[in-house]
């Protein structure tokens, strides 16, 4: 089996520019393909000049569908209607979908998993190893410390650019900090404090928002009890570690049946 050919979607943007660069560098991979919105500054560049590395005989294109029947995944870190509109794209294809897009409905949750029927995805909300092992240690930490006695709080920051809130990681960690629980987490959450809100109340799970800057991503999970606080954090440095992560995916799921996957899945921890 050759290489793994990969198509890299949002391809100008800073993710897709790092999925670029990060395919560019690691072994069992090539560019297959690059994929920009119509109007796009970058649409007829090469690809990896796009990124930086030099010319890689890619073109970026804004026909996806073009993209995908030459390749073996897609790597996709864009919005959610994109991705939804990509996930259908794969599934005619039958190739690999790595979504690392946030933001997503649960109606785009459930035309991803329709696409799945026919596609192999793996999405997450984060795609970085390290965060998904944080998330099972979270798991495991919320389970073992029983509600009345650890409150549960989740602090996240982004760069000021970042569009949606709580990020997906946040969210990721919430959903683990739940299933440990063995509470729903949308119905257990708390996204807002302003006023007078009266006392907290046990058993819910706290998220705390902030935008600045150019960090890239830190996330603590925070389980409080009394007289003593335990804090499981992450502190993302710099975007190649989705951009690795994601690629680690798709190696992965190449010969893996059709179906919705987690990054639990990849490392081996579902």
């Amino acid at each position: 089996m050759g290489d793994m050919g990969l198509v890299v979607v949002g391809a100008g943007g800073r993710m897709g520019q790092t999925l670029i660069r990060v395919i560019h560098e690691m072994d069992g991979v090539q560019l297959a393909g690059a994929v920009e919105r119509p109007g796009s500054p970058s649409l007829g560049r090469d690809a990896g000049e796009v990124a930086g590395v030099g010319t890689l005989g890619v073109a970026v294109t804004d026909d996806p569908l073009a993209a995908f029947a030459k390749a073996d995944g897609v790597l996709d870190f864009t919005t959610p209607a994109a991705s939804v509109e990509f996930a259908g794209y794969a599934a005619q294809a039958r190739i690999v979908h790595i979504i690392g897009t946030t933001g997503l409905s649960s109606d785009d949750e459930a035309k991803i998993a329709a696409a799945a029927r026919h596609a192999t995805i793996v999405k997450s909300g984060n795609m970085s190893l390290g965060v998904n092992l944080l998330a099972t240690l979270v798991k495991q930490a919320a389970k073992a410390l029983a509600a009345a006695d650890f409150d549960i709080e989740i602090m996240e920051m982004h760069h000021r650019h970042k569009v949606d809130a709580p990020s997906g990681t946040a969210l990721l960690l919430g959903q683990a900090a739940a299933e440990g629980r063995g509470i729903g987490l949308a119905e257990s959450s708390v996204r807002v404090r302003d006023g007078h809100t009266g006392p907290r109340q046990t058993g819910t799970i706290g998220f705390a928002t902030l935008r600045g800057g150019s960090v890239v991503g830190d996330h603590s999970v925070i389980l409080a009890g009394t007289g003593e606080r335990i804090t499981l954090s992450h502190h993302a440095e710099d975007r190649s570690i989705f951009a690795r992560g994601a690629v680690k995916a798709a190696l992965w799921a190449r010969d893996k049946k059709p179906g919705l996957y987690s990054m639990l899945d990849v490392l081996g921890l579902a």
